[in-house]
């Protein structure tokens, strides 16, 4: 009995004890480097966590390796607008080279460039500097990052042109560029992407010039080219044999021949391309897309009837905002042909 009670006090001190002893594990190294960081940060509240006193892989924004203990994700998000965080990414994050994943989001007092720093992150698998007002141009060393899968830089002050090294990148998957003030042509490049390639969110900037055909090469769930001043022919971004699911590119300077395009059956969700200077006729092919739940293309220079029938069912799915301001589009839900 009395051996009984031993073993199951010994086994209620080993639980108890269990979760300090995790979070004391860090390597020294990374501690060193983490503490740097805070101090870059001028202390702020947010890492008020990070205590010399207690081991690392228990602070607020770390994850660790938990056979290593090295510090593999460092995520400082959500500061509410009151706390005291500000100031640049500082360089000291450069110095976490087992880091997989960094990301600052929601904090609008993070100003200044993207840190070159980042550029020794040789294992980075994630980068999201997201909802921030780091501005600057976005750095050509970024290519550097060979096993990064996801880039999102989006809504923050970044201008300047898209660099053409990012095609470099081969194990991308997404590419969040939007919500900035970035300028001049998608990269002809981007068509070298490893297909099918990343999804493209490029929407609310001010880039322009021709959609690159290489693109057409490309095959990847989500474009998004929209609010931008993108002129010329599209038509490469569509075609029936793609797994294209959502693809807008609404509020740009496009012009050409929307009857000649074709489109995904099954995986095409959502088809944007209003307020363009795109022409010819709905085409009937959009009858046999299943599953289409967002659909507009208003305001072009469309003409003819709308298609009716099919599994698309266009007339019964869509209402007449879907239709309105193009040059002469007629038929259910607008008013009859002539």
């Amino acid at each position: 009995m009395f051996c009984g009670a031993t073993i199951a006090l010994s086994l209620l001190s080993l639980l108890l004890l269990s979760p300090v002893t995790l979070s004391d594990k860090c390597n020294p190294q990374d501690k060193k480097v983490l503490l740097q960081i805070k101090k870059d940060f001028n202390n702020p509240y947010l890492l008020s966590s990070w205590d010399p006193k207690t081991g690392c892989c228990g602070w607020y924004s770390i994850q660790c390796d938990e056979k290593t203990n090295r510090v593999i994700s460092l995520d400082i998000s959500d500061s509410p607008a009151f706390t005291n965080f500000s100031g640049h990414i500082p360089p000291s994050v450069g110095d976490l080279p087992y880091l997989e994943s960094l990301t600052f989001h929601k904090l609008p007092y993070l100003t200044g460039p993207i840190q070159p720093a980042i550029a020794k992150l040789k294992n980075l698998k994630y980068l999201f500097i997201e909802y921030t007002n780091v501005s600057g141009s976005i750095p050509p060393f970024l290519a550097e990052l060979k096993n990064l899968q996801l880039l999102h830089l989006s809504t923050n002050n970044l201008s300047g042109p898209i660099p053409s090294s990012l095609s470099q990148l081969p194990k991308l998957e997404s590419l969040h560029l939007d919500r900035n003030k970035l300028t001049g042509p998608i990269p002809e490049s981007f068509g070298s992407f490893k297909k099918p390639g990343p999804d493209l969110i490029l929407s609310h900037n001010q880039l322009s010039g021709p959609i690159p055909a290489s693109l057409g090469q490309l095959d990847p769930d989500r474009i998004d080219l929209s609010r931008n001043k993108f002129e010329g022919d599209a038509s490469v971004l569509f075609g029936s044999k793609k797994k294209t699911q959502i693809l807008d590119v609404s509020r740009n300077l496009l012009s050409f021949d929307f009857s000649k395009v074709d489109f995904p059956k099954q995986s095409l969700i959502w088809l944007d391309i209003n307020h363009n200077k795109i022409y010819g006729k709905i085409p009937v092919a959009l009858t046999k897309v299943e599953n289409l739940q967002q659909f507009n293309v208003s305001y072009n220079r469309l003409c003819g009837a709308i298609p009716q029938g099919g599994t698309g069912r266009l007339q019964d799915r869509f209402d007449e905002y879907a239709y309105l301001h193009n040059k002469c589009l007629c038929g259910k839900p607008l008013p009859k042909c002539k």
